[in-house]
């Protein structure tokens, strides 16, 4: 355990931070697992909305630096050529 009091903190900060990123990247696999869900119903108005959701927590964690832009992209463009290709 740190004795120094900008130590402490830094520990807290760096817990927190943490905690913010690995909600991030569980949000962004857990829509794009509802997302292949949705696609697999062939339920086409949810999947539509998902995408969107997928996007922009993708979006957000690559400008985070919690993943890389060309796998956010990668997975963007999958996503989003499944549902238009979904009859």
């Amino acid at each position: 355990m740190a004795n120094i009091k900008s130590s402490k903190k830094s520990i807290k900060v760096i817990a927190k931070k943490t905690n913010n990123n690995h909600e991030l990247k569980a949000r962004v696999k857990n829509c794009i697992k509802n997302c292949e869900k949705a696609i697999e119903n062939n339920d086409k108005e949810t999947a539509k909305s998902l995408v969107n959701d997928v996007q922009k927590y993708t979006d957000k964690a690559v400008s985070k630096g919690l993943m890389k832009k060309n796998t956010a992209n990668r997975q963007k463009s999958r996503l989003t050529q499944k549902v238009k290709n979904m009859k």
